[in-house]
C-alpha cells in the first residue's frame, strides 16, 4: 500500500498494474460504474466488472477560481507532456505547464492538484510514463458516443461543462458513432460535473474488450468553453 498526500483529500491506493495480466476466470456479461465522494473510489476501476471510477469531488475555491479566470481571458491553450515517473516516490515534472497563466490567482494550487492527480494515476496503475494533455475547448472534440481504444484514461474538467457517459445497456454498441443510434431520452445520459475526476476504462484493458465505457464530449453553449485535463497510461 502507498499513501499519497493530496492538496484536497488523502488517498490510499494499491499498486495494481499486475491486475491487467490477470485472466478473467468467468466472462462477465455487464459492467457497472463505481461512484463516490472520496478518491478511494477510483481504485474500484481495477475490478473486472467496473468500467468507470468517478470521484464526485468539489474543487477548492482557489482552483475553481483559477479555471474560471483562465477561461475568461479567451486565450487558446493546448499543451501535451510525456511524464517519466521512474519510481513511486517520483514527482512529475510539470515545469512550464500553462506557464502563460502563472500570474493568475490559484495557479500554484492548480499545478499542485494536477501533480497529485498524475502521481495518484501512476500509483494506481504502476505506470512509469504518463501522457498529459491540458486544453481549452470551445466545441465538442468527440461529439458522438464512442469508446476509447486505450487501457484507461483519466478525465477531469476544471472549468466548464463536464463529459457525458452512458450506463451499460443504454445504447446498442453496434451503433456507436451513429447519430440515429444514440439515446433520445435525456435521462439516459449521465453528466460529470466540473471538478469531478473520472477513470474511463477502455477497450485495451485486459478482459474489457467490448465493454469500454461509452462516453462523449459535451457541446458547450455558444460563447462558453471548457478547461479539460486528460491523463493516459503510456507504459
Amino acid at each position: 500500500m502507498l499513501t499519497l498526500s493530496s492538496p484536497v483529500t488523502p488517498l490510499r491506493i494499491p499498486l495494481a498494474a499486475k491486475s491487467l495480466l490477470r485472466p478473467c476466470a468467468v466472462p462477465l456479461v455487464s459492467r457497472r460504474a463505481a461512484i463516490g465522494p472520496t478518491p478511494a473510489v477510483l481504485a474500484e476501476v481495477l475490478d473486472d466488472e467496473v468500467n468507470l471510477g468517478l470521484w464526485q469531488r468539489q474543487l477548492p475555491a482557489h482552483i475553481e477560481d483559477f479555471g474560471q479566470l483562465l477561461l475568461s481571458l479567451n486565450q487558446p491553450l493546448a499543451e501535451s507532456l510525456s511524464l517519466e515517473l521512474p519510481d513511486e516516490e517520483a514527482s512529475p515534472n510539470l515545469q512550464g505547464l500553462a506557464s502563460g497563466f502563472s500570474d493568475l490567482h490559484g495557479y500554484d494550487g492548480f499545478i499542485a492538484d494536477v501533480s497529485w492527480l498524475v502521481s495518484a494515476f501512476a500509483c494506481l496503475l504502476g505506470a512509469k510514463r504518463v501522457g498529459l494533455r491540458l486544453r481549452v475547448l470551445d466545441k465538442a472534440m468527440c461529439p458522438r458516443f464512442h469508446v476509447d481504444h486505450v487501457p484507461v484514461r483519466l478525465i477531469t474538467t476544471y472549468a466548464g461543462i463536464g463529459s457525458q457517459w452512458l450506463r451499460e445497456g443504454a445504447m446498442d454498441r453496434r451503433r456507436l458513432g451513429q447519430a440515429e443510434g444514440e439515446p433520445r431520452d435525456p435521462a439516459l445520459i449521465q453528466q460529470i460535473s466540473s471538478g469531478e475526476v473520472a477513470l474511463f476504462k477502455g477497450e485495451k484493458w485486459h478482459g474489457n474488450q467490448g465493454f469500454g465505457l461509452i462516453h462523449r464530449s459535451p457541446q458547450p453553449a455558444p460563447g462558453e468553453r471548457r478547461l479539460i485535463l486528460t491523463l493516459d497510461w503510456l507504459g
